[in-house]
């Protein structure tokens, strides 16, 4: 889940004023949480709390209303009606770690994700999205090499991994549909040698990069075994208390190691400043991907 949620700090940045190279600083001014952190708590809240998943989106997008959520999703949020919105973009992949790390077998990460992604991005897109991610990260965590993970997203899912990062990189733009940017995530996991390399390939396409780096560390962190403790711990820090909170319960019920070689790691607490983490400064919001936003049918 830190994996996830410290992809997009680093890759905030850099989703407006991308970059195609992989030489950056991992954490500097401006560093800071968006919706994809505040979304992907709130699946492992509601998988900690056995809540649903539309109302604690709803719940925690209240909280946190200034974190470049799309139009549509930020209007789903404050009308308080539950009915999803057709979206085909890469809101409900970007937010589906937990699932994945939660997950007893492939087959209830795909059913559990699924279900996460219907109270918003019901459209096939947005589902297929959400369960490449989650599906990715069970495997990842369960011992399949990346030979097995990229088999199972293109037999299962259907995603065409063809390309190289070094093909996809010159001619990549911002593209905040799933088709158009969770496979691309998922190869910079692929082509990666660690959990840094990952997300600097990620942010590296010059991208949605806060979304695919976030993606891209999801997996990164189930398959290397953790992130390295110098990320987790400036990550940890840039959240607020209820924030860190919840990914400290998560890691302590689910058991998960949150630095690599550990099989158990022990948890910092979480932060303790009482104040609102300061928003993202003049970060225009994320592009709706649904009919309504759009005009597509």
């Amino acid at each position: 889940m830190i994996g996830a949620i410290a992809g997009d700090i680093i890759g905030s940045v850099y989703e407006y004023h991308p970059i195609k190279t992989e030489a950056f600083p991992l954490f500097g001014e401006g560093s800071s949480f968006t919706d994809d952190t505040v979304l992907t708590a709130a699946t492992a809240d509601a998988l900690l709390q056995g809540a649903g998943f539309g109302e604690s989106y709803q719940s925690w997008g209240l909280r946190y209303p200034e974190r470049s959520y799309g139009s549509v999703f930020r209007q789903w949020v404050q009308s308080g009606d539950l009915a999803p919105y057709g979206s085909w973009g890469n809101g409900a992949a970007m937010r589906s770690g937990p699932v994945g790390f939660s997950a007893k077998s492939l087959d209830q990460a795909l059913m559990v994700a699924k279900r996460s992604a219907e109270a918003t991005h019901d459209h096939p897109e947005g589902i297929l999205g959400a369960q490449a991610v989650a599906g990715s990260v069970y495997l990842a965590r369960s011992g399949a090499s990346k030979d097995e993970v990229r088999a199972f997203l293109v037999s299962r899912v259907g995603y065409d991994l063809g390309k190289s990062l070094a093909e996809i990189r010159p001619r990549y733009r911002f593209d905040a549909t799933a088709r158009g940017s969770v496979p691309q995530a998922l190869t910079a996991f692929l082509e990666s040698t660690g959990y840094e390399d990952a997300v600097r390939k990620a942010v590296s396409l010059g991208g949605d990069s806060d979304t695919l780096a976030c993606i891209a560390g999801a997996v990164a962190e189930a398959f290397y075994g953790g992130v390295p403790e110098a990320i987790w711990n400036r990550a940890l820090g840039c959240l607020t208390c209820e924030l860190g909170a919840v990914v400290v319960r998560f890691y302590e019920r689910f058991q998960l190691p949150h630095c690599w070689g550990e099989t158990r790691a022990p948890l910092p607490a979480p932060p303790t400043r009482t104040t609102t983490a300061p928003s993202p400064r003049n970060r225009p919001r994320r592009r709706d991907l649904s009919p309504v936003a759009a005009g597509w049918s």
